[in-house]
């Protein structure tokens, strides 16, 4: 009854309710008994990459967007970079990432989407396989240590989240727009 009583008392307080309509259905889905929570939030973009799942902090992607209808190739680039689209009013790169990390061309379908890059001075979109939707996790659950990958993108890691048997390996977009291979784009 005191678990009926604490939510009405939030009936006047619409956004403290669904969190804790959220806190208390994730406890449930994790089979775990109800404990508070431990540490500060962390958002992150889930997406695939060649069969694998990755993360990437919310706040280093602008937005999510489908494939665009126009790329214009770009002579003298890297294979890697499929060319340029116009995103509202403003030239893009769209770079497909696994071509990037030396695992083959992405193939585009219906569920393949394009990561906006959240960064001043490198506007780039990474064309992914495909993307899950956004994954939350408490920073206690963070570790430094870098999980292998398939892809061999370990330089690219800023650690991994980890929830039960899960491993979520966080890609980071920043370490990627500022390398220098990144940067290189034209071709030799």
């Amino acid at each position: 009854m005191e678990e009926v009583a604490a939510l009405r008392s939030l009936r006047d307080r619409p956004f403290d309710l669904l969190r804790e309509l959220d806190r208390r259905a994730r406890i449930a889905a994790q089979g775990k008994p109800e404990a508070p929570a431990s540490g500060a939030e962390w958002v992150g973009i889930a997406f695939q990459l060649g069969g694998e799942a990755y993360l990437l902090a919310r706040d280093e992607t602008r937005e999510v967007m489908g494939y665009p209808a126009s790329v214009t190739r770009v002579p003298g680039a890297k294979s890697w970079v499929r060319g340029l689209c116009n995103l509202r009013g403003q030239l893009m790169p769209v770079v497909d990432l696994r071509a990037f990390l030396g695992s083959g061309n992405a193939t585009v379908t219906r569920a393949t989407r394009v990561l906006v890059a959240n960064h001043r001075e490198v506007p780039a979109g990474l064309l992914v396989d495909g993307v899950m939707g956004f994954r939350r996790f408490y920073e206690s659950e963070f570790s430094a240590d870098l999980p292998p990958t398939l892809l061999r993108c370990e330089r690219y890691l800023a650690g991994a989240f980890r929830r039960g048997a899960e491993v979520w390996p966080v890609f980071s977009m920043r370490s990627l727009l500022e390398s220098q291979p990144f940067l290189q784009a034209a071709a030799s």
